[in-house]
């Protein structure tokens, strides 16, 4: 592979104009098939395999019209101390919101509270429902605009007027955050390299690389159902590999430099090297992402898959774009005394012997880690052991609109509705009782109200008509509790457990349905895709390592290491955001349970990120122990190629998820954080401390590998042996690569 790509490199850089139009030709394109494609619409949310989602579908088919997908909004009111709202002035404010709603675009249906009991028992407390003909990805800002206006005027006669429900999200804006983490790589760039250009090279590949997958992605988007998400994840990883991709094979180049290669050698040897690296850094992304597709929603499947083709898009353009780039900008890519040096013709001797002067940063550490490797280890291994014993008490969920900033229009018309009818009230269960097969539709529904108003934890129950087959009911069942605690998820399962009874005494079926019912299914489908989705991913991971070091011992240290930086990782989540520690500094404003998608969207996004980091660290030892140096020297030489470079991705990576806490979304910030803090465990922790504290251990048995396996595996030259004999072989490489 190394020597392919070494001519690739070579040819990449002799035709540099070509190269670059072919890009620019491809983000034309791609942008124009955006710019001519239809509006995308969002896909809808399903969850194939749960209870749920099958009362869902049963709902949609029994009861056609009833818009059992539609968005809903509710206007909450409250009466000014002293005042009900049954009072005249009031009843009447609140009829003219209800009349001016009816009015509005995509609006389904909207519910008297004074007919449809909707006033608190106290009578301060009153909420209109309105119900939409479509989800809320798909309201239209007319509508959202007149669900705000209808708020406002409200809230002019001196009521309390909060607006919740799903029609009422705030859309979400990350282009700031974007920026930050740009603003954030260009900064980290300019310092590792020392000049503009180096720094400006990776920057650029990464934004035609992400500009080629997001235009291709909306380009699509109708035909493949993807949604804003999947623009979303596709952008954030592209950016991510883009920058780290380029960033490490215009190190590799510098480095060539400086040994005194022409610059065409130089792109050569960087793609054929650093690109091996790149490769197979790129091919565990891709697994991570595509391994969602075992969780089985069709939403995070096409997200992976998505994302993975950007991944692709970032390792293609590093391999070409950016040895054509380096063909243009010349010695301009190196730093102020490399060219100095280049201009004078006295590129180092001594680095080619190995003589260098005063060791790098990467070089000091090594050496300080080799002197003392248990001691090392055990640290590093025992605090992260420590910063992951709170995940032993992770507790999974969807936030709801109660963990909404406490200054959010949501979370007041939440706190409200707690206020008049009771903490569940915020999320009622909506029970599907199929009695097709029953000879009494009307008294299994009856049975069914009878048992569920007997169990724990219920507030409310009553009926509604069946449908106009007379075969299928509905039933609305209120929670005692806050839709996201542990007690109605527990009634969730209470109400699910009488169905046998059921089915057997009237032949009825009983599936519980509504939003609260399907986050608890999707959190425990989240849960159960887990462990399978690890062993996929590692397991496959593995084996592309085992191939790449053609070791046994370094794949399996790579494994244990990131699982390590995974469950600290999740261990610092729940101890700020379960926890509540640190709140303060953290912004975290209500601590509850953690968002079910985040522990495998973080295994997915970070297992990818830290085989970037320990493929292209490790590549570098491997590469030395083949060229001849012992297991320590090795480790030193790795670090000293390789420790800035690494150091300089995982800040970029840091930076960039640490602006996402900012955005004031918890469920962003929950994620910025986790992504942030486990890249910091991963990079600086496992990749620069506990890896060459494992190798210094393992001495030359880190790179032992079985001979049978030795003769079966095919030898991919990832380190460039091969490629390194050739030309020492050629004598005169660039004239016979030339002729080539």
């Amino acid at each position: 592979m190394a020597t392919f790509l070494y001519k690739l490199g070579r040819l990449a850089f002799l035709r540099r104009r070509i190269v670059a139009l072919l890009w620019v030709a491809l983000l034309v394109l791609a942008g124009v098939g955006a710019s001519s494609a239809s509006t995308p619409k969002e896909p809808g949310f399903a969850l194939p395999g749960t209870e749920s989602q099958k009362a869902f579908d049963l709902l949609e088919q029994r009861f056609p019209g009833g818009d059992a997908d539609g968005a809903t909004a509710r206007i909450v009111f409250k009466a000014p101390d002293g005042q009900k709202m049954t009072d005249a002035e009031n009843k009447a404010e609140v009829t003219k919101a209800v009349t001016d709603l009816q009015k509005s675009p995509q609006v389904a249906s909207v519910a008297d509270p004074f007919t449809a009991d909707a006033v608190s028992e106290d009578g301060d407390i009153a909420y209109i429902l309105v119900t939409y003909k479509v989800n809320s990805m798909e309201l239209t800002d007319k509508a959202k605009d007149a669900l705000k206006d209808t708020g406002d005027t409200a809230r002019d006669t001196g009521l309390t007027v909060e607006i919740g429900g799903d029609a009422a999200m705030a859309e979400e804006h990350a282009a700031s955050t974007e920026m930050i983490g740009i603003a954030i790589a260009a900064v980290v760039l300019v310092i590792t390299f020392g000049s503009l250009v180096a720094a400006g090279l990776p920057l650029l590949t990464a934004i035609i690389g992400v500009g080629i997958g997001i235009s291709s992605i909306t380009a699509l988007a109708n035909v493949f159902e993807l949604g804003t998400t999947t623009s979303m994840l596709a952008m954030m990883i592209g950016l991510a590999v883009g920058i780290d991709y380029a960033l490490f094979i215009v190190s590799r180049y510098r480095a060539e430099r400086a040994e005194g290669h022409s610059p065409e050698e130089a792109a050569g040897r960087a793609t054929g090297t650093a690109g091996s690296a790149v490769v197979f850094a790129g091919l565990t992304v891709v697994i991570a992402l595509s391994g969602l597709a075992v969780v089985n929603i069709p939403l995070l499947s096409k997200m992976g898959f998505a994302a993975a083709g950007t991944v692709v898009i970032a390792v293609v353009i590093a391999l070409t774009l950016i040895p054509a780039l380096l063909g243009f900008a010349g010695d301009k890519v190196l730093g102020r005394k490399a060219r100095k040096a280049a201009k004078a013709g006295a590129h180092s001797a001594a680095a080619r012997t190995g003589a260098e002067g005063k060791p790098n940063g990467g070089t000091r550490w090594a050496r300080f880690v080799l002197r003392r490797p248990v001691a090392v280890l055990i640290a590093g291994v025992v605090g992260l052991g420590v910063i992951a014993l709170p995940a032993a008490s992770l507790e999974v969920g969807l936030p709801d609109e109660g963990s909404s900033s406490p200054a959010s229009t949501q979370r007041k018309a939440y706190d409200l509705l707690s206020e008049g009818f009771g903490p569940g009230f915020n999320g009622p269960l909506t029970v599907v009782v199929d009695a097709a097969k029953s000879e009494d539709a009307k008294g299994a529904v009856d049975d069914v109200v009878e048992r569920i108003d007997k169990l724990d934890g219920v507030a409310a129950v009553g009926a509604g008509p069946l449908n106009k087959a007379g075969d299928t009911g509905m039933i609305n069942v209120v929670p005692e509790d806050r839709p996201s605690s542990l007690k109605t998820e527990d009634l969730v399962h209470d109400i699910r457990d009488i169905n046998s009874a059921v089915r057997a005494d009237t032949g009825a079926t009983v599936l519980v349905t509504g939003m609260t019912a399907m986050n608890i299914d999707f959190s425990q489908k989240m849960n159960d895709a887990l462990v399978p989705y690890l062993a996929l991913v590692v397991g496959l991971a593995f084996l592309l390592l085992v191939l790449v070091f053609r070791s046994i011992l370094v794949p399996l240290k790579a494994a244990l290491g990131f699982l390590l930086s995974v469950l600290a990782a999740l261990g610092a989540v729940v101890a700020v955001y379960q926890w509540g520690w640190l709140s303060s500094i953290f912004n975290v404003e209500q601590p509850g349970p953690i968002m079910s998608m985040m522990p495998i969207f973080m295994v997915g996004v970070v297992f990818g990120l830290a085989m970037d980091y320990e493929v292209f660290l490790v590549t570098r030892m491997r590469e030395a122990y083949v060229h001849g140096e012992r297991p320590g020297e090795a480790v030193v030489t790795g670090f000293n190629h390789g420790a800035r470079v690494v150091t300089a991705a995982a800040v970029i990576m840091v930076g960039v998820f640490a602006g996402f806490i900012g955005s004031g979304e918890q469920m962003v910030m929950m994620v910025g954080f986790a992504l942030a803090i486990a890249v910091i465990f991963d990079a600086f922790v496992v990749r620069m401390t506990i890896v060459p504290a494992v190798l210094a251990l393992l001495g030359h048995k880190a790179w032992w590998l079985p001979r049978w396996l030795d003769r079966v595996l095919p030898n991919v030259d990832v380190e460039g042996e091969k490629l390194q004999k050739q030309l020492t072989a050629d004598g005169d490489t660039d004239r016979e690569l030339a002729r080539v």
